[in-house]
C-alpha cells in the first residue's frame, strides 16, 4: 500500500514537472517571437530617411503580427497576435544637438492564457546617422 502510494506522489509530480516545462518553452517562444518582432521593426527604422523619421503620419503608429509565420488559425488555442506601437519623440536631451536626434520606441504586447506580456526597444536616430549610407 505504501509502494503504491509513493508510486501515485511520484508520476503526479512527474506529471507537473512536464506541465510546468511544457509551458516555460511556450512562453520562452513567445517571448522569442516578440524580440524578432522588435528586430524586425527596428531593421525597418535603420533604413528611413531623417525626412522619414520626422514626417508624422510616415511611420505607422501601430502595427500587429502575428506568433505563427503562415496560418495563424492552426494553433492549439487560437491565433496568438502581437500589437505594437511607434513612437517618434524629441529626444530628452539638453545639448545643442538635441534637434537632431529622435527617440524611437517600439513596443509590443500579446495576450498569454489570463497574462499580458511586453517588451520594449528604444533607440535614437540622428539626421546624420546611418541612413546616409549607400550600399
Amino acid at each position: 500500500m505504501m509502494g503504491v502510494g509513493i508510486m501515485g506522489i511520484m508520476f503526479v509530480s512527474l506529471y507537473a514537472g512536464l506541465s510546468y516545462g511544457y509551458s516555460a518553452t511556450g512562453l520562452t517562444r513567445q517571448d522569442e517571437r516578440a524580440t524578432q518582432i522588435l528586430e524586425e521593426r527596428m531593421e525597418i527604422v535603420r533604413l528611413l530617411s531623417w525626412n522619414q523619421v520626422t514626417n508624422p503620419g510616415y511611420v505607422p503608429a501601430t502595427f500587429t503580427d502575428s506568433y505563427y509565420s503562415s496560418n495563424p488559425t492552426n494553433a492549439p488555442s487560437g491565433p496568438l497576435i502581437y500589437t505594437g506601437t511607434v513612437t517618434v519623440g524629441s529626444a530628452p536631451l539638453s545639448e545643442s544637438y538635441s534637434n537632431d536626434l529622435r527617440l524611437i520606441q517600439i513596443t509590443v504586447s500579446w495576450q498569454s492564457g489570463s497574462l499580458t506580456h511586453w517588451r520594449q526597444m528604444t533607440t535614437f536616430v540622428s539626421q546624420y546617422g546611418l541612413q546616409k549610407y549607400i550600399y
